[in-house]
């Protein structure tokens, strides 16, 4: 009884925190065309050097490969 408890209490934790993960890291990995149409929505009309703080780089697509 003792084990098969463990065990519950365990897989619920592990269950809990994979549903947690699930929003935050997998949903974005897998709709990557999603989120990079919901960013033009949101960075349209403004204009990046203006809102950048100086001396950081300015903003680029994090989806394009070669860009970091």
């Amino acid at each position: 009884m003792t084990k098969t408890r463990t065990a519950l209490v365990v897989g619920g934790f592990v269950a809990v925190v994979a549903a947690a993960f699930y929003p935050i890291f997998f949903h974005p990995l897998t709709h990557k065309n999603e989120y990079r149409e919901v960013q033009k929505v949101n960075r349209a009309g403004i204009n990046q050097a203006d809102v950048q703080p100086v001396g950081l780089k300015i903003w680029s697509d994090p989806f394009k490969p070669g860009e970091k």
